[in-house]
This record gives structure tokens, C-alpha cells and sequence, in this order.
């Protein structure tokens, strides 16, 4: 079993508990954000994490997050790589609203999983490849 260790900045948000295999973790907002239509922000999630050696974190919102509080995170899926595990380093979402919104502290605003880092690879230039054609971007039907 791999260990995280983290380190909370804030005493008001419940503690992340052992999670099973292949589940991904909540995260919640350790401040209270009133955003208005088209405003941006980065929400602290108040921790931060050392990551067992050779991980990094994938952060992504979770389904409800749209649905409950209009908000897009701006990267699309956050990265944070291994070496991001000082007690500085505190993980946050950015955001951009779509509609005005209230997120307030505590709630499951994105979720995490670690990831293996990619391992080491080299590039093969070839001249044709042999595998079957599926017929192009989005040909695999709606």
C-alpha cells in the first residue's frame, strides 16, 4: 500500500480517509469564494502532499461540480508533479464561473488520483505504420 502524506492548512475541512483501490479522492474547498459570472479564481484546497516517489496527482472537478456550482476548472485536468511537497505548496482549483455562485468551505468541489509517472521512452521514426485504420478523429460514431 503506498502512503501520502499530508498536511492540512485548515482545521474546518474533514480529513481525507484511506481510499480503496482504483477510487478517486474528494477534495473540498478550505475557503468561502462568492464568484460572479465570468470571474476567475484559484480555490485553495487546503492540503498539501508529499506523493510516494514516482507519482504525480491528476485533479479534476467532479461530476457535480458544473451541475452544483457553475464553475469550469481552466486547465481542464490539473497536474501536480512530485516535487510540488513543501508545506508551501498547498493544492488549489482554478475556476472560472458561468453563472454567479457561492462555493463555501467543506465543499467536494474536484477529486484527485496518483498516477505513475510515464516511464522513460524514445521515439522510433518509421517510414509507414501497420496498424488498422479506424477511419479518423470522431469516426467512431455520437
Amino acid at each position: 500500500m503506498e502512503k501520502i502524506q499530508i498536511l492540512y492548512h485548515s482545521k474546518e475541512i474533514e480529513k481525507v480517509e484511506k481510499i480503496s483501490k482504483g477510487d478517486w479522492i474528494d477534495l473540498r474547498a478550505a475557503e468561502e469564494v462568492h464568484l460572479k459570472k465570468g470571474e476567475y479564481t484559484l480555490i485553495s484546497l487546503g492540503v498539501s502532499m508529499k506523493l510516494p516517489e514516482g507519482y504525480e496527482v491528476h485533479i479534476a472537478p467532479r461530476s457535480s461540480t458544473f451541475k452544483n456550482f457553475g464553475l469550469i476548472q481552466t486547465n481542464g485536468i490539473g497536474i501536480v508533479d512530485g516535487s510540488y511537497c513543501s508545506e508551501k505548496d498547498i493544492y488549489k482549483m482554478p475556476v472560472l464561473a458561468v453563472r454567479d455562485t457561492v462555493v463555501h468551505i467543506n465543499d467536494r468541489i474536484c477529486q484527485f488520483r496518483i498516477v505513475k509517472n510515464q516511464p522513460e521512452i524514445c521515439f522510433e521514426e518509421v517510414e509507414h505504420l501497420d496498424g488498422p485504420e479506424r477511419g479518423g478523429f470522431g469516426s467512431t460514431g455520437k
